[in-house]
């Protein structure tokens, strides 16, 4: 099962690299986002760093639902999801493929878009660096796995591009809120450390339950 889930996050990766087309818009659509927000709000201005945990996020999930898009549905546009699904190889193969995939280049995009915005803003991080990694990892980790089950599931509709976000931002809110919390206290106040780990251990038991629940499912969600 992994030596196939990884011959699909390969296979992704590396015609992602080749082409450019989805990393490229994300990267894109991620740097537009913060210079937008850099002329709405005064970086000199010490209030604007309050909007810097929530702006990360905004970054997060809209560039990662850019390229949730294109997973699945560029399967059924090259009628190579019939395929996969005909391979011998589980379903669930599938979806750790393409989660593997998805979540490595939403990674790619915070690693470049991130340091932008903490320039761009001028924004010094005075917490700790590793925290905020981790919650970047936990809360990445839900939504994509969430994202890339709903993907499976809106990429049979015609309307996929709509259906999606209607869909995930419903089931990711929990996540989001956890993380964004977090991402505040982490950057803002460490003083209050234990209530961003408090937070942290909740987002983290979300994405287990939501991550096997994906798993579990998605043999059925392709079968349809």
């Amino acid at each position: 099962m992994l030596r196939a889930a990884l011959t699909i996050a390969k296979k992704d990766i590396y015609s992602e690299l080749r082409t450019k087309q989805v990393l490229g818009t994300m990267i894109i659509f991620a740097g537009l986002v913060i210079l937008v927000l850099s002329f709405a709000f005064d970086p000199a201005n010490n209030t604007t760093k309050a909007v810097i945990p929530g702006a990360v996020w905004i970054i997060i999930v809209f560039s990662g639902i850019l390229g949730l898009n294109r997973s699945l549905v560029s399967e059924q546009r090259n009628d190579t999801m019939h395929g996969l699904l005909v391979a011998p190889m589980d379903a669930s193969s599938i979806y750790l493929g393409k989660f593997m995939a998805n979540f490595s280049m939403i990674i790619i995009v915070e690693i470049v878009a991130i340091p932008f915005l903490f320039l761009l803003f001028d924004f010094k991080l005075t917490g700790s660096i590793l925290y905020f990694i981790l919650v970047l990892f936990v809360g990445s980790f839900g939504f994509i796995a969430i994202g890339t089950f709903l993907a499976a599931l809106a990429s049979n509709s015609k309307s996929s591009e709509m259906l999606l976000p209607l869909l995930l931002f419903p089931m990711t809110s929990p996540v989001l809120i956890g993380v964004t919390q977090a991402t505040k206290i982490i950057l803002t106040n460490m003083e209050k450390l234990p209530n961003a780990i408090a937070w942290m251990q909740l987002v983290a038991a979300y994405d287990v339950i939501f991550f096997v629940l994906c798993f579990i499912l998605i043999e059925y969600v392709l079968e349809v």
